[in-house]
């Protein structure tokens, strides 16, 4: 007769490794973030091209960081281990920078 296998991952375990797995996702999220306030705090005139490229870069920079963080959760560890909502800080800091990188 067999036993039925006991789940390695139980949930009282998974407070501690949540917060070793959110620092890197905040390695990239905080830079992200400040990138994307940066863009957006950045008020260009209309003939001022030199800014303007300054805030396109610095959006790109932010999806650039927003897709590194991407690709970080969608690894199956951190898929199991952390919840959903890890998946749309990326998503909304990403929208957010494009939409002033084709609006500036």
């Amino acid at each position: 007769m067999r036993l039925p296998r006991e789940n390695i991952d139980l949930p009282e375990d998974r407070g501690c490794l949540q917060w070793v797995l959110g620092i890197p996702l905040a390695l990239s999220y905080i830079p992200a973030l400040c990138t994307c306030w940066t863009a957006l705090s950045m008020r260009p005139d209309p003939d001022d091209e030199v800014l303007r490229g300054d805030v396109r870069f610095l959006a790109g920079c932010c999806l650039v960081l927003c897709l590194v963080g991407l690709l970080i959760t969608i690894t199956p560890l951190f898929r199991r281990t952390m919840g959903r909502w890890w998946f749309a800080l990326p998503f909304l800091l990403a929208t957010v920078a494009y939409v002033r990188a084709q609006t500036v």
